[in-house]
């Protein structure tokens, strides 16, 4: 028990430190606010908040609400923030090849492209600086391609679909193909209904490759708005394709839907049958066929490819895409590009020329590789 008389000299010793205290308080949380985050932040290692290097604004944080489990458990609310890391190497590499990354996109597609890219450089071009050509069946927009390429260490090249690249040849019955799209609609087909969808697998199935932008590479590796690169790619994939004598290469493979190729097979027998002498020997056709012959719908997923255009370009894979073009299934059906490639490949190339990158983890919803 405190002595009586030591009583008040107690509580002015209080009181002296809880004044102390009072009158620090606001200098000390000046301190706090006006420290920059990113000293302490170990993913920026003391570099500026907003990088000129790279032109990208990181925003203020923001407070999100996040929910564990598959049901509401709980949440807790946690402060996150947009972090860009892209370590630039300004060296070149002693070894390139003539290859573009081709990436067929819209303006509203800017965001998810964005922070694609942004994966995409830290993962591998900002070691390589390969260049990049955009497609678009309408232009770009002058905010698209300055925040484009403001993010990316390769040349930037901006295309205009031609018009006969994006839009109904005069062989296609046009009144046929809204009944087409109609009908799958109705029976809920994916992408049934959609017109655009099907222009875009037209496109990319034989034109993308014609485009004057693209005349000058030798490779592609095409790239959609939205995937996902999950770890250092420290090699480059067009040299090893280019010095190991591959001519296409793929990440993922799946089954296609029946349902928007139900005569795919068939128009592609018909081919082979009219046009043996262009078709090898030894070839991929066990890829894609079962034991007894039929078509097993196997395909390899072609929003990642890495490819020989010279292939794309050849008098084989043309006349296939000619004599599918003219059977319609792209507008009578939903003929997708990924079994027309996948066909094209099977056909033409050996095992030996086609390569499953499978040390490049990628991510295209909802599968990983």
């Amino acid at each position: 028990m405190l002595n009586v008389k030591w009583r008040p000299i107690a509580i002015i010793a209080a009181l002296l430190v809880l004044g102390h205290f009072l009158l620090l308080s606001p200098y000390l949380d000046s301190r706090r606010l006006s420290a920059d985050p990113a000293a302490d932040d170990p993913l920026n290692h003391g570099s500026p908040v907003n990088d000129p290097l790279i032109d990208i604004k990181h925003p203020p944080p923001v407070t999100v609400t996040v929910t564990r489990g598959e049901a509401a458990a709980y949440t807790e609310t946690q402060v996150v923030k947009e972090t860009v890391v892209i370590h630039e190497d300004l060296s070149e590499p002693q070894e390139k090849t003539s290859a573009a990354f081709v990436i067929l996109t819209r303006n509203k597609d800017l965001k998810d492209l964005r922070e694609t890219l942004i994966q995409l450089e830290d993962r591998f071009n900002r070691r390589y600086h390969y260049p990049y050509v955009f497609l678009n069946n309408e232009p770009f927009s002058d905010e698209f391609k300055a925040k484009i390429s403001n993010i990316v260490s390769g040349e930037c090249e901006f295309g205009l679909i031609p018009t006969e690249h994006w839009s109904y040849p005069d062989y296609i019955n046009q009144t046929r193909a809204a009944e087409a799209r109609k009908d799958m609609a109705d029976r809920k087909i994916i992408y049934g209904g959609n017109e655009s969808y099907r222009h875009m697998c037209r496109y990319e199935s034989g034109f993308f490759f014609r485009h004057p932008l693209m005349d000058k590479y030798k490779w592609y590796w095409r790239v959609e708005p939205g995937v996902k690169f999950a770890c250092d790619i420290d090699y480059d994939p067009f040299l090893f394709m280019e010095k190991n004598d591959k001519k296409y290469g793929f990440t993922i493979s799946i089954k296609e839907y029946i349902e928007t190729i139900p005569t795919l097979w068939n128009t592609t027998l018909s081919y082979m049958k009219e046009n043996e002498a262009k078709i090898p020997e030894k070839n991929l056709m066990e890829f894609v066929t079962d034991k007894d012959g039929g078509y097993n719908r196997c395909h390899f997923w072609s929003n990642f490819e890495i490819g020989s255009l010279d292939f794309l370009r050849s008098d084989q894979y043309l006349s296939y895409f000619e004599y599918l073009d003219r059977a319609g299934g792209f507008f009578y059906e939903r003929w997708g590009d990924a079994p027309v490639h996948s066909l094209g490949v099977a056909m033409f190339l050996n095992k030996n020329e086609v390569h499953w990158f499978e040390d490049i983890g990628y991510y295209h919803g909802p599968l990983w590789n």
